[in-house]
């Protein structure tokens, strides 16, 4: 198999997809194309990126309307096929909107928009998108977001921990994870989640920010590289 394609939906108040095309594009070297969101056709696309911003001014409930967005029915589909899906930030909130993930996004705890660098424990390491990481690797990656809070029940959330579904954690740089270093307050401090099947992902940090070795941040980029390498094989 040649080196996977990747497709960025652009939706109406997109700021990331840019950010994406370049980091998977002119930082890794990937075939990389946008989809504008009432397009149809994914392009011959590998893995599809639903990337962070406001789309659709993140009125009524972040994520709410793009979920109806016309490709996202070729989206579902897609994933239901077993093709890679990743949701950045708002892309994980349309991820959750469209059931394609379980749980919600609800505002920061603070109630403020937060911006920085967190660190992120991998609490999957057996799945396609952290797999070949190095074991026990903190990464650190920025967030920027204000409904970055996750939620779910205790029946969902148990069924997330027992099925192995939580890939990352909110933690401190040596790796202990307390609600002190969980910038929103989601539930089991979760960053990130997969679906059962193993191929659709959401997260709110954003590893597309984190790729270029002239930012000194390139954490973000081994999620990317893991995931092609464990297509590729």
């Amino acid at each position: 198999m040649k080196n996977p394609k990747f497709g960025i939906v652009v939706f109406p108040g997109s700021n990331c997809d840019h950010d994406a095309f370049y980091s998977l594009s002119k930082v890794l070297g990937y075939e990389t194309t946008f989809i504008w969101h009432k397009d149809t056709d994914l392009k011959d696309s590998d893995v599809i990126i639903l990337p962070g911003g406001f789309s659709y001014g993140d009125y009524l409930r972040s994520g709410a309307i793009a979920r109806f967005s016309p490709i996202m029915d070729s989206v579902i589909s897609f994933a239901n096929k077993g093709g890679y899906v990743i949701g950045i930030c708002n892309g994980f909130q349309i991820l959750v909107e469209a059931g394609m993930l379980p749980g919600i996004l609800l505002k920061n705890i603070s109630l403020q928009f937060v911006c920085k660098d967190v660190y992120l424990s991998i609490e999957n390491n057996d799945c396609n998108f952290t797999r070949g990481i190095e074991e026990e690797k903190i990464l650190k990656i920025p967030i920027a977001h204000g409904d970055g809070n996750y939620f779910a029940d205790e029946d969902t959330l148990k069924k997330l921990e027992d099925n192995n579904q939580v890939v990352f954690r909110y933690t401190h740089p040596d790796g202990t994870i307390s609600d002190n270093y969980n910038p929103n307050g989601s539930a089991n401090d979760i960053a990130g989640i997969i679906n059962k099947e193993g191929n659709v992902m959401g997260m709110m940090p954003h590893p597309e920010r984190s790729c270029d070795p002239v930012l000194s941040k390139t954490d973000g980029s081994l999620i990317f590289k893991a995931l092609v390498n464990n297509i590729l094989n």
